[in-house]
């Protein structure tokens, strides 16, 4: 059933079991992993597209939280031209005040702070949330639904923005959220929020952007619907180009502001790309099923020929990577990733070693299978020595490459 219209989901893809996509066990952890099947699906009446089991929201968003928003480079350019956007355009009334559902180790709100605008941060994992807190962003250490809501209204008024950057998509009980917005949002302000975007997802194969965080792949026509559905209007989107592809919704209280032409223009082109057609999600499978059977088939080639083959990048779409194709430590010898909190411990599910990226060039393998692909830019500037050593990149979307 639907966790936004109660329609009926027609499943389209089964992942199989997966473990979850951001708890990196420790060699002594692994008996106790937690797993669930991970299959997608489509609402056949508000065309949601969703995953069909729930993970409780507490094994995931915890005081370990190793994902740290600020650690890219260019997702904190990102965030703080975002902040700055919002800031010239939004918050420019006396005594403006914004909420970030989500706000991780505080690299938006940062910028917000240094501008001397009100501002709440509602984060559950208690380790960012002290991080955010230690740069002097504001931040309550919650879950944002309704009654969080109703609370940070009575103590601080209603906010003029409610911001969220890849935390939407991760929350099932999108109702309550909604209800949220209506209990915290100024009568004139807007409900912004950016997440992975379905049609990117299709069109590119990026097939690992569905893992247990990710509840719900948008689209413009499913948002639309379900800001309707509660009272609300969708008034504008933009595409962003991070993390493989991303659109940016804006939404408002109905009748409030004008409908800009990007709305029904990206509604078009997502009615001729299918994205409510049980033939373009097929496809989809298939393509999924391809990409798996020639990246296992080429790392066998390379075992096969006495080659060092490693990971880069301990994301948590790897997880579903390496899970679904079958690839553990046979194939790919360690993973190596530039969060401290990783090091030492094993890839989700597969089990695989997760080491320091300071530590890929003692010595540099013969190839690397670029699982942090919506970094690739700022990776590939950084490791010249690999290329310099004679190493090669290995890529799997939307197709399996070696570059």
């Amino acid at each position: 059933m639907c966790r936004v219209c109660g329609g009926t989901v027609s499943e389209f893809f089964d992942f199989g079991n997966q473990p979850l996509s951001d708890a990196f066990p420790r060699p002594e952890e692994i008996r106790d992993e937690f797993f669930f099947r991970l299959a997608v699906g489509i609402c056949e009446d508000c065309s949601m597209v969703q995953l069909v089991e729930e993970v409780p929201r507490d094994r995931m968003f915890h005081e370990d939280y190793p994902y740290h928003s600020s650690g890219s480079v260019g997702m904190r350019a990102h965030f703080e031209q975002t902040a700055r956007e919002l800031i010239e355009t939004e918050l420019t009334g006396p005594d403006p005040f914004i909420v970030e559902i989500g706000s991780n180790d505080g690299v938006m709100l940062g910028t917000v702070n240094q501008a001397g605008i009100r501002h709440l941060g509602v984060e559950p994992s208690g380790g960012v949330a002290k991080l955010a807190r230690a740069g002097g962003v504001r931040v309550r250490n919650d879950f944002f639904e309704q009654s969080s809501a109703t609370e940070i209204r009575a103590a601080d008024g209603p906010a003029d923005v409610i911001f969220a950057a890849n935390t939407i998509c991760h929350i099932p009980y999108l109702d309550s959220i909604f209800r949220g917005v209506d209990a915290l949002l100024a009568p004139q302000g807007v409900f912004v929020f950016e997440d992975p975007y379905l049609g990117d997802i299709v069109e590119l194969n990026t097939f690992d952007q569905i893992y247990d965080e990710h509840f719900y792949l948008f689209s413009v026509s499913s948002v639309r619907a379900a800001a309707r559905r509660f009272g609300f209007e969708l008034v504008d989107v933009r595409r962003l180009p991070v993390h493989g592809g991303e659109v940016r919704y804006t939404i408002a209280r109905e009748g409030v502001r004008p409908v800009r032409p990007a709305v029904g223009e990206l509604a078009r082109q997502e009615h001729e790309q299918g994205l409510v057609e049980p033939s373009t999600f097929e496809r989809f499978g298939t393509d999924v099923k391809r990409i798996c059977g020639e990246l296992v088939d080429l790392l066998r080639t390379v075992r096969a020929e006495g080659k060092r083959t490693v990971g880069y990048g301990a994301t948590a779409k790897s997880a579903t990577v390496t899970n679904y194709c079958g690839i553990g430590p046979d194939l790919i010898e360690a993973v190596y990733d530039t969060t401290p909190a990783k090091h030492g411990r094993l890839m989700p599910g597969s089990h695989i070693p997760v080491h320091s990226a300071t530590e890929f060039r003692e010595p540099y393998p013969d190839y690397a299978v670029l699982f942090a692909w919506n970094h690739a830019e700022e990776i590939m500037a950084k490791e010249t020595g690999f290329r310099e050593s004679g190493g090669r990149w290995i890529r799997y979307v939307p197709g399996v490459e070696i570059f």
